[in-house]
């Protein structure tokens, strides 16, 4: 019993030094810690959001397997019928901006949004628009126009979060408006969880639930430091372990959206795989076992333009250590193009260094496919903007896909990655335009997923 007064009373004098609000709870002499008026200070910033919209669904979702389509003899090219259906999300965001109304949100709780409802604390319930999203952080920015008596939450700074410090998360887990769990942040700078987005999170044992993890990550002086954004479960409920994205991350994010509308997202230009034990050994390199090891190099980049080759592999970049390809990724993606970053790499065994300019890559950039060749009519097209798991590598992102459209008959699908054209490399869009001109037929390596697919386009 003596052990856990002492713990109590070091967590009552952690949240009474940190938290600056008086905790005057006591039965008798002794004070009891209690959370509460942090909580009461916070939660009028967190709101709730509901949103409607309407999504392309297949008419049967079993023709979306192979094995049925081909049971009941339909072509694996052409995509089953869809239909337009009603879809519903819940989640939460945070008030960061009272006067002009922004919220932080997740993208994923806006993406197909239509209508958009935000509930406050005090049971207001206010309609809200989308003023920009960035799938690749999956950071949402909303507004609320002519809100009065809006209460913000003081943003943070998560680089000054340590492994061990005392947090708050806030959401509305399962529809369950305004719950507040706490713990603990676990670990720092975790990747890996979505290896098509661009990954820094702080990890905490808070419990976090699908509906609260778009919320708030809070320390104990009430200040913002993360958007809860995803849990590491396999039944999809808590079991211990959350994933934030970093308040400074999401404020970057913010101020780009606001001022352009967009991301402005920093391009280096290389294809890269990890550089681990085998590799060095390989190399004939000493020392050096991580890394990301430079395979390709995009004519005109800022790579190639600061002298970086094929063969390189980056050890750091600003003096911030490079462990694999995920996470050179992460830290380019995370910067803005028009950054000037110091790249060092091994090269034949000896440690050199660049100094590079990045170029841009606009998250919102499309283009028709019908544009670029009659077979790619009904697509929409984009730029596929670095690495992952299943795929390393610049490319053509095929974002949308019309249903019975030349494109959906010729069996493209949404989230294709186009390679390569008639066994021409095609890194962006402009390189796809280039290959296909002129072309009546295009041979086209397709990545899906993890496979590797062959499509004639007429």
């Amino acid at each position: 019993m003596t052990g856990l007064f002492c713990r109590a009373a070091l967590l009552l004098a952690l949240v009474s030094a940190t938290a600056g609000a008086q905790l005057p709870a006591r039965i008798g002499n002794q004070e009891i810690p209690t959370l509460a008026p942090l909580v009461k200070q916070v939660e009028p910033a967190v709101v709730s959001i509901a949103t409607k919209g309407t999504v392309n669904a297949p008419t049967n979702p079993l023709m979306e397997d192979p094995f049925f389509r081909r049971f009941f003899g339909f072509p694996d090219q052409q995509q089953p019928q869809q239909q337009r259906r009603e879809v519903q999300s819940a989640g939460s965001g945070v008030i960061v901006d009272a006067t002009k109304g922004y919220i932080l949100t997740n993208h994923h709780v806006v993406e197909s949004a239509e209508l958009i409802e935000i509930y406050l604390n005090d049971n207001r319930s206010l309609k809200a628009k989308v003023i920009g999203s960035d799938p690749g952080t999956d950071i949402a920015v909303l507004q609320v126009e002519n809100a009065k008596n809006l209460v913000q939450m003081k943003l943070g700074n998560s680089d000054q979060v340590q492994v061990g410090d005392f947090v708050l998360a806030i959401g509305n887990p399962f529809g369950l408006q305004h719950t507040v769990t706490s713990g603990i942040v676990s670990a720092l700078g975790r990747s890996g969880i979505n290896p098509d987005g661009y990954e820094d999170f702080i990890q905490t044992d808070a419990s976090i639930n699908p509906g609260n993890s778009d919320g708030a990550l809070v320390n104990m002086r009430g200040e913002l430091i993360g958007i809860n954004s995803a849990i590491f479960s396999n039944s999809g409920g808590n079991i211990g372990i959350g994933f934030a994205i970093p308040v400074n991350i999401a404020k970057s994010i913010m101020n780009q959206i606001l001022q352009f509308g967009e991301v402005k997202r920093g391009l280096l230009g290389v294809s890269i795989s990890d550089f681990n034990a085998d590799s060095a050994k390989a190399f004939g390199i000493e020392g050096t076992a991580e890394g990301a090891l430079v395979q390709e190099i995009v004519d005109g980049s800022a790579a190639e333009k600061s002298g970086i080759i094929v063969g390189d592999v980056i050890v750091s970049v600003d003096g911030q250590r490079i462990k694999n390809a995920s996470d050179l990724r992460n830290t380019i993606g995370l910067k803005r193009s028009g950054d000037s970053v110091r790249i060092d790499v091994i090269r034949d065994g000896k440690r050199r260094q660049f100094v590079t300019v990045l170029s841009e890559v606009s998250s919102s950039a499309q283009l028709d496919g019908g544009d670029v060749h009659p077979g790619l009519a009904g697509t929409q097209l984009g730029n596929h903007e670095g690495t992952g798991e299943d795929f390393s590598g610049p490319g053509v992102s095929i974002d949308a896909v019309e249903p019975n459209s030349p494109a959906a008959l010729a069996g493209i699908r949404p989230n294709d990655i186009i390679v390569s054209v008639n066994r021409k490399r095609v890194r962006n869009v402009r390189e796809l335009q280039q290959a296909a001109s002129q072309q009546s037929l295009l041979i086209m390596s397709v990545r899906r997923g993890n496979r590797n697919l062959l499509l004639q386009i007429r």
